[in-house]
């Protein structure tokens, strides 16, 4: 993934199958379902790869337990069946792991033990494990830092987990050895028609101000919560087609939660499930549920939901926490459906949605990380029959996801390059130098950001962390990115402001 050689492709007259705007987890799987099946394709993302809702989840590869219990037994069931393919085809950036559910009577006992029996046998040959029912003592094993009170025992099943921003990064680069162009940080500003038909769209490189007009057989909008301007770019008259939902997670130490379990509140105050789930040897809390009106790369959690998340997690725990104990809050935004739903957004279905518009583009949203292959592979299969393209079936169930041994092996010629890359970042943290150096040379990191909120996730794991390693991290950029140290300074202050609205006061 070199950012130099992808920008080439748009120095030619070229005639593209297919242009995918968006660079979240969709638009990348997009890409590669088009260029696994032989299609011509770009993708263009006007920030870096998953810079909004694709880095922000609960890092969950999951059916949603919460979907059963609403009745959507379609839903999960595809849900399932693509966690299994993921976990297959990117075991390194994935694994399975154990939750335990709570429960306070012996009818809850038999609810959710009977509805997580239902959740294993909808999964099939790609069960992750066997559903159990534990007693009050195997519980408090399980979870030393339970509040006993009223406990009665617990519900242990098995679900996927994976690092959301790498495994986008990862795609892209999959998409890029099967032939696919893709580049963050070149936006889309217009679309150019004939006969009322989009054949072209106009775009601009961020990082030069380039402008480019590229011509295409069809587009689609894999923009996230950001789908109603690119659908407005499009036509403006056009009715807004996402329900933004806010989700928060609070990022804590592991001492407050002790153990290798993650543990699932299936019914808050909001209708919603609550997670406590070790990731990066922290515990991420989350998620909330609430309607905007706003869509923002960098949204700010409310008070009431960092209020009902520690209200939440201390209610089910001995081992209290306070904001001072949070290392780090992020914000997401969810791309729901529009729907006429009165209430909570927790009720809006996480389906995903297709449309294409009278000048045939084609707009895909909704749905979750876990489906987003299945999503690419029905944009696809509409984008072949819109740019009437040769009929070719998706692979992408059967596709590697990234290559470890590839990976290693540059890591170990960086570090043989140049052993002053050996050191940690941070005492605190494992990451060491070279894998700044990586990022920028095989993953298009551009900027501070990039590496620490996304390729490294030491944002999300700790912000004040995050704000001391930024000056080392512009340093050793700088020299890769043909850089001077007034770059380094101006990045420096960019991302301390950007950081401390991960730091709750």
């Amino acid at each position: 993934m070199n950012r130099s050689e992808q920008l080439k492709a748009l120095e030619n007259e070229i005639l593209w199958d297919i242009i995918v705007i968006g660079g979240g987890a969709t638009g990348v799987g997009t890409a590669l379902d088009a260029a696994a099946r032989g299609y011509k394709t770009l993708l263009i993302e006007g920030h870096d790869f998953a810079k909004g809702t694709s880095s922000r989840s609960t890092k969950l590869v999951h059916g949603g337990v919460r979907y059963l219990q609403q009745g959507n037994i379609k839903l999960v069931r595809e849900a399932l069946r693509e966690r299994g393919y993921l976990l297959k085809n990117a075991p390194h950036l994935t694994s399975i792991q154990t939750f335990i559910v709570p429960v306070f009577s012996w009818w809850e006992k038999v609810f959710y033990g009977l509805g997580l029996k239902i959740y294993d046998l909808l999964s099939g040959k790609l069960s992750l494990g066997d559903t159990q029912i534990l007693s009050k003592k195997e519980t408090i094993a399980h979870l030393p830092t339970i509040n006993t009170n009223r406990l009665a025992g617990g519900i242990l099943y098995f679900d996927g987990q994976f690092n959301d921003s790498q495994l986008a990064i990862e795609i892209a680069a999959t998409a890029i050895k099967k032939g696919a162009t893709v580049l963050n940080y070149c936006m889309a500003t217009g679309f150019t028609k004939t006969n009322g038909k989009i054949t072209g769209v106009e775009c601009v490189d961020i990082l030069s101000a380039k402008k480019y007009a590229l011509q295409t057989k069809v587009v689609i909008n894999a923009t996230g919560v950001f789908t109603n301007a690119v659908v407005q770019m499009d036509d403006q008259l056009q009715h807004d087609l996402v329900s933004p939902s806010q989700g928060i997670h609070l990022v804590v130490d592991a001492r407050f939660f002790p153990t290798v379990d993650a543990m699932m509140i299936p019914k808050t105050d909001d209708g919603r499930v609550l997670f406590a789930v070790p990731w990066h040897d922290k515990i991420v809390l989350g998620t909330t549920d609430t309607p905007i009106e706003t869509t923002s790369f960098e949204p700010l959690p409310l008070e009431e939901e960092i209020e009902f998340i520690i209200k939440h997690f201390n209610k089910y725990s001995n081992a209290s926490i306070t904001r001072a104990n949070v290392n780090s809050v992020y914000v997401g935004l969810r791309p729901l459906v529009k729907q006429k739903v009165k209430g909570s957004t927790a009720l809006i279905s996480r389906e995903h949605h297709l449309s294409i518009s009278p000048s045939n583009l084609i707009t895909i949203t909704g749905g979750k990380w876990t489906t987003y292959r299945k999503m690419a592979a029905d944009a696809i299969d509409n984008a072949a029959f819109v740019g009437k393209l040769n009929k070719e079936k998706s692979s992408t169930a059967s596709i590697e996801i990234g290559d470890e041994l590839e990976k290693e092996n540059r890591m170990i010629a960086i570090l043989k390059n140049d052993l002053t890359l050996s050191p940690l970042i941070h005492p605190a943290y494992h990451f060491i130098k070279a894998e700044i150096v990586y990022a920028v040379q095989y993953e298009m990191a551009m900027c501070i950001e990039d590496i620490l909120a996304r390729r490294i996730r030491l944002l999300f794991l700790d912000a004040r962390i995050a704000i001391e390693s930024a000056p080392l991290v512009a340093s050793i950029m700088a020299p890769y990115l043909h850089k001077d140290k007034n770059w380094e300074l101006a990045e420096v202050e960019k991302f301390t402001a950007l950081a401390k609205q991960y730091i709750l006061t």
